[in-house]
């Protein structure tokens, strides 16, 4: 995850939009959406199941044509050079394409191979890719035997056996427990400290927060609000979730799922079975 992308722009957006329309018969799926995505940057679509998220980004990754609108994808244009654009960028949707009956290696070797690796070549990427995410030890496992999480990690490497100016991460944690979302949320910061541009979309607000250097919300197909974390929460106020628990005695570890899954401080209660997390 060390290569520089060889997609790169300098002074260029890696990913501008404007006005980005795409209909399902009557449902006006996206609804004239602009972005800005900076190279090099963690870019987060926030919105509830349905708003229209995965359709916006499998226009911007070619796999659905858009209705109006214009997008540049490391300055190609979306429509009028879509194979430009497909070089430029790698996709991990929700469910990936990986032969569950091969192990991680022999998967990552047939897809380096299937971008033109070739021989040792083709091993020593997907040994390379087996490192940099963790999973060396479990390499020779069929992926039908993996944990969530490792699967999720190899989804993602699968992706980047050709190293992408932008990938796009679709629901990256939904399903995973919360110290498999950490491994995930590890992975996406070094991919974007190597030069990656990462879009991603979730409905976790506290993954857009732990993540992202700039959110947009979107819902019904419309950006709603735009901004950093930050801004975001100055906007909308702030506040606290209170946790009562019934059993006191598991109160630490309680503590610790939430300071998992939320990546903010846990405060104890005076009354002893009480946490509370701005």
């Amino acid at each position: 995850m060390n290569e520089t992308s060889q997609h790169e722009l300098p002074g260029a957006a890696a990913i501008h939009v404007r006005g980005l329309v795409k209909h399902f018969g009557d449902v006006r799926a996206v609804d004239g959406i602009d972005l800005d995505v900076p190279r090099g940057m963690i870019f987060a679509i926030l919105g509830p199941n349905g708003a229209g998220k995965t359709t916006l980004m499998r226009m911007l990754a070619t796999l659905t044509k858009p209705d109006a609108g214009t997008a540049r994808i490391m300055g190609h244009d979306l429509v009028a050079a879509p194979g430009e654009v497909r070089a430029a960028v790698s996709m991990t949707g929700q469910f990936a394409s990986l032969d569950e009956d091969l192990t991680a290696r022999e998967n990552l070797i047939l897809l380096a191979r299937l971008w033109g690796f070739r021989g040792a070549a083709a091993k020593q990427r997907a040994d390379e890719l087996l490192a940099a995410f963790e999973l060396s030890d479990a390499a020779t496992r069929q992926v039908k035997d993996y944990s969530g999480g490792m699967r999720r990690r190899l989804d993602i490497a699968a992706s980047l056996v050709v190293t992408p100016g932008v990938l796009f991460l679709d629901e990256p944690t939904t399903g995973l427990d919360p110290k498999a979302r950490q491994g995930v949320w590890a992975m996406v910061r070094a991919l974007a400290q190597s030069g990656v541009t990462v879009l991603l979309t979730t409905q976790y607000m506290d993954e857009a927060d732990q993540l992202a250097g700039r959110i947009a919300v979107i819902d019904h197909g419309r950006k709603i609000a735009e901004g950093t974390s930050t801004e975001l929460k100055r906007a909308t106020g702030s506040g606290f979730i209170h946790v009562t628990l019934a059993d006191a005695a598991r109160l630490d570890e309680a503590a610790r799922l939430l300071q998992e899954a939320c990546g903010a401080t846990v405060q104890r209660g005076v009354e002893g079975a009480r946490l509370s997390v701005a």
